[in-house]
């Protein structure tokens, strides 16, 4: 099966998901009218969401290791589809909260097993490049979130925008379901479900790189939680202007993960890592010092988009090594940092705001990464061959 095939249906599947994670947040205020709470209580959609989202990327790795990445992904994103239509049907908080925290809980999976399936199916030589694909077209989905969301609410109603991610994700489950049962899929009915976990972290290597991961999430997904939130309070916008300004990250990040590979190829990856980092701190300070102007407020959007996949790829390719024959685990692992590191930033980030405003947190935030910047070139210090052999992969795959 075509390459690119595989990834255009693991990317579609990512990019639903990726923009239903998001797509509450700006019909939250429609939610909480219709459903007669407030806005205040209705924030209790995307806690339940987020809670199982992150748990749940634990769990579906090492399931994907023993029953198959293929197989596990399939049945994840058919639940993934019915939960989504469920919650077009919800009459009140409670019901919907649950509705919320099943999507949650499916969509936990595309991510991670989607990496692992990636790093078997594609040689190192041309895994960057593909890994930066797949997480282009997922995070065009998250750009794109609050522009599908806020027009389909603006035109037709809340529910609508549920109805239409779940024909959209029951479109990739035919895909899935037909041509994508082509794509090889390895059992391990012996893998471990827990221990590789314990492996990992035990490394001193992997552990290092998990924490740069987690800072990284905290750092990058925390500034863009309040991106939509700065721009209606500094331009009065509505959510669909506000949503087609943030299309910048989505479409930087496709760039930027088509580019990954071939830099990484040219420069090495600890310079791309670090080129990515350098971008987004230079979006948060571009925010600070003058995010009250249209034309640099698009620049740092654009900044940010591409400066988390130049370093994400990067990050997500060396994980893809760390445990050949647990990778569901090991990318699980990666996932469960990146969005655990990216919901306490964004909490803690929301408190900031609340005490300092939009322009310092994101000043913070800025200088934050700097400080990232010369921690990952202290802990990146040599490139991915002699970190496999410092590493010793096949000890963390037994």
């Amino acid at each position: 099966m075509k390459k690119s095939t595989v990834l255009l249906i693991l990317g579609l599947a990512g990019f639903i998901v990726m923009a239903d994670n998001w797509v509450v947040s700006p019909i939250l205020p429609a939610i909480a009218q219709n459903i007669g709470v407030p806005v205040t209580s209705a924030g209790l959609l995307i806690t339940s969401y987020m809670i199982p989202f992150g748990l749940f990327q634990l769990v579906f790795g090492p399931l994907a290791d023993r029953f198959g990445k293929r197989q596990i992904l399939t049945l994840a994103i058919f639940l993934f589809t019915f939960a989504a239509a469920l919650t077009s049907l919800g009459k009140g908080l409670a019901d919907l909260s649950l509705y919320r925290a099943l999507t949650g809980a499916f969509a936990a999976s595309v991510m991670p097993v989607s990496l692992a399936l990636i790093a078997d199916l594609v040689p190192m030589s041309e895994r960057q490049a593909a890994i930066g694909t797949f997480m282009g077209i997922s995070f065009l989905g998250q750009g794109l979130s609050m522009a599908i969301g806020g027009s389909i609410a603006f035109f037709v109603s809340w529910r609508g925008v549920f109805i239409v991610y779940a024909l959209l994700a029951a479109i990739v489950t035919i895909l899935f379901a037909t041509t994508g049962r082509k794509i090889p899929s390895a059992k391990n009915p012996n893998s471990e479900f827990l221990a590789p976990y314990g492996r990992l972290l035990g490394k001193s290597h992997s552990a290092t790189l998990y924490l740069v991961v987690l800072i990284e999430g905290f750092l990058i997904l925390g500034s863009f939680s309040y991106l939509g939130a700065f721009i209606e309070s500094v331009y009065k916008f509505n959510y669909l202007a506000i949503g087609l300004i943030m299309t910048a990250f989505g479409v930087t990040a496709v760039i930027g993960g088509r580019l990954s590979g071939k830099l990484a190829q040219k420069l090495g990856r600890k310079k791309v890592l670090l080129a990515g980092l350098i971008s987004a701190m230079a979006a948060d300070l571009l925010f600070f010092i003058k995010g009250d102007l249209i034309g640099v407020l698009i620049i740092g959007v654009a900044l940010l988009g591409l400066g988390f996949m130049l370093a994400h790829s990067t990050l997500l390719t060396i994980a893809t090594e760390f445990a050949a024959k647990a990778r569901g685990a090991a990318m699980s692992l990666v996932a469960f940092c990146f969005m655990g590191g990216g919901g306490i930033g964004t909490a803690l980030g929301g408190r900031l705001i609340k005490v300092i405003g939009y322009q310092s947190f994101f000043c913070y935030y800025g200088l934050a990464l700097f400080l990232l910047i010369f921690l990952a070139g202290l802990i990146v210090k040599t490139d991915l061959g002699s970190i496999l052999k410092e590493h010793e992969t096949v000890k963390l795959s037994r």
